[in-house]
């Protein structure tokens, strides 16, 4: 499925969190990956280049042996310019089919709240965008959400053309390793309120024989444990509420289409399921 695998890293001791744990990328298909480090312009003001450039050569090193380590065949390449564009740029000349971002740390990982280049990666994706976020205790410790990533699935769908895009790699997954699926819809509170509450239970049936024609599709091709649900609310904070309740172990969802999957270049509801999941997020942009 991702056979390849470019990760953005930085001189932060996160990136180091997030290269001890992505182990879960070989479930994905991945064998090969590139360590990319930007370097903007403006970045360590003050600091010699070649200063810099010895940061950045053993920092890169000592990353590609930690995921050399577990298992992957790594090779690494440090760019001048705008990570947000560098990114996307590589991922696309060099036909990498997955792109990996941290989402909180510094420089690269430095948006916790998803304000900068994680932010920027995403919105300028034309590659599926996996988004490891990178969690903080009070005591100012990281944590990393689950890494294994197709325990248990969760797929929120409006069941537009780029969800039914996304949903062609959840079957990918489910034919792969993934145990657990949940396949979510979530009849938008602000669309029915107030004019077409009382059709409600119609909306709900449609969309359960919807999701039952996706589960089908799904247990055809494996052993993996299917479940549906149809749930009424803002479509972001159910779709977390879900994520929670059910320990789930990846967010999969399309990040282009019609209803609450339409607004990822809007900062709308995908970058809110981005910024408040605890667990790892992969969009799936629109095919161009």
């Amino acid at each position: 499925m991702f056979s390849k695998a470019l990760i953005a890293t930085d001189l932060s001791p996160v990136s180091f969190v997030v290269v001890k744990h992505l182990g879960g990328l070989k479930a994905l298909g991945t064998k090969d990956c590139l360590l990319l480090q930007c370097l903007g312009l403006g970045e360590l003001p003050g600091i010699a280049f070649g200063t810099i450039r010895d940061l950045l050569i053993s920092n890169l090193a000592e990353q590609k042996r930690i995921l050399e380590k577990q298992g992957f065949r790594v090779n690494t390449e440090v760019v001048m310019g705008s990570p947000q564009v560098e990114i996307n740029k590589l991922a696309h000349e060099k036909k990498y089919p997955l792109v990996v971002v941290g989402s909180h740390g510094n420089t690269l990982a430095s948006e916790i709240l998803l304000g900068g280049v994680s932010s920027a990666v995403i919105h300028h994706a034309i590659k599926p965008t996996l988004l490891i976020r990178i969690n903080i205790d009070n005591k100012k410790n990281f944590h990393l959400g689950k890494s294994d990533f197709l325990n248990h699935v969760l797929f929120p769908t409006d069941f537009s053309k780029n969800a039914d895009n996304a949903f062609a790699y959840l079957q990918k997954m489910v034919e792969s390793e993934a145990k657990r699926v949940t396949l979510l819809h979530v009849q938008n509170k602000t669309r029915i309120t107030p004019h077409l509450v009382h059709r409600l239970a119609e909306f709900n049936k449609i969309d359960m024989e919807r999701l039952e024609k996706m589960k089908e599709k799904l247990t055809s091709k494996s052993k993996a444990s299917v479940n549906i649900q149809v749930d009424s609310g803002y479509p972001m904070t159910e779709i977390i509420r879900q994520s929670k309740k059910n320990k789930a172990s990846l967010i999969l969802m399309g990040s282009q289409g019609h209803g609450f999957v339409s607004e990822i270049f809007l900062g709308s509801v995908s970058h809110n399921v981005a910024r408040n999941s605890k667990v790892p997020v992969l969009l799936i942009p629109m095919t161009r």
